[in-house]
């Protein structure tokens, strides 16, 4: 008869660096936790979540949002942090002010870096934010966050503005937001014209990312997957600059390769796993 082993763990070293998003649920796949998941599993850092909200969705349209209870989401937030090392948190989807209260609450002991990407509209065009939620969002989160990551329609939203889309625009309305309390604002400039797309990163560190304009309609989920990508290289140890640098050229990569996937027929996904297999079949 053999012997009994012990099923006692034994720590080693330090751990696989851990990542949690904060975000509602896709069931396309594409965007929200799903995609924040891809990402840090892409970029080596396990990752945990909290579901704010489910939606159904495709890469048509949003046909329904349910959102979570608060009391439900305070109870996952807690779950994870009581427990496991977070070494960077992405917060996306909170539909209502409630839930965007809850969750700051929530945070309040936490003292890692805070990716905040203000998601208010799906690449379909449908609405993700409740109207009344937006003031919520700039008191409650924006001060909180180590970095917020606005396209921008969302940033001219948050500032009660039109959109601006050139170059100086950009920096303008993203001082704004560092005014309002942000210590660190990365202008996204997908919804620009123009054959080259830039980013502005702003704050205590300025930098300029610009990269030639993949023509493809496939970019499902580009904003939740650059900010999952700075808060995965963010609890890797990575400063913000090199975090938004790395993050930058992995979206790039993965929005080259997002047609080779065929997901849908509206607006698909990029390709999360671009450096590590191909569509087949």
């Amino acid at each position: 008869m053999s012997e009994n082993k012990s099923t006692e763990l034994t720590e080693t070293g330090p751990g696989a660096a851990v990542a949690l998003t904060i975000a509602g649920s896709d069931s396309g796949g594409g965007a929200g936790i799903q995609a924040d998941l891809k990402t840090f599993s892409a970029l080596g850092v396990y990752g945990c979540s909290v579901i704010t909200a489910i939606t159904a969705q495709n890469t048509l349209a949003v046909s329904d949002v349910h959102g979570v209870p608060v009391a439900t989401i305070k109870s996952q937030i807690s779950a994870v942090l009581d427990d496991i090392n977070v070494g960077a948190i992405k917060i996306g989807m909170l539909s209502s002010p409630d839930i965007i209260e809850t969750v700051a609450d929530s945070l309040t002991a936490f003292d890692g870096p805070i990716v905040l990407d203000p998601v208010m509209v799906a690449k379909s065009g449908d609405a993700l934010l409740q109207d009344n939620a937006v003031d919520a969002l700039r008191e409650k989160l924006i001060p909180i966050a180590s970095l917020i990551t606005p396209n921008l329609p969302e940033a001219a939203r948050l500032l009660n503005r039109e959109p601006l889309g050139d170059e100086d625009g950009m920096r303008e309305q993203g001082a704004a937001l560092l005014d309002a309390g942000a210590k660190a604002v990365l202008m996204k400039g997908g919804h620009a014209s123009g054959d080259v797309c830039t980013d502005i990163l702003l704050g205590e560190t300025n930098l300029k990312l610009q990269s030639s304009r993949v023509r493809t309609r496939n970019t499902h989920g580009t904003g939740c997957t650059l900010s999952a990508a700075i808060a995965a290289l963010l609890a890797r140890g990575y400063l913000i600059e090199d975090a938004v640098r790395s993050a930058h050229e992995y979206l790039q990569n993965a929005i080259r390769g997002a047609d080779v996937l065929r997901i849908g027929s509206g607006h698909g996904p990029v390709h999360h796993f671009h450096s590590l297999w191909d569509a087949v079949g």
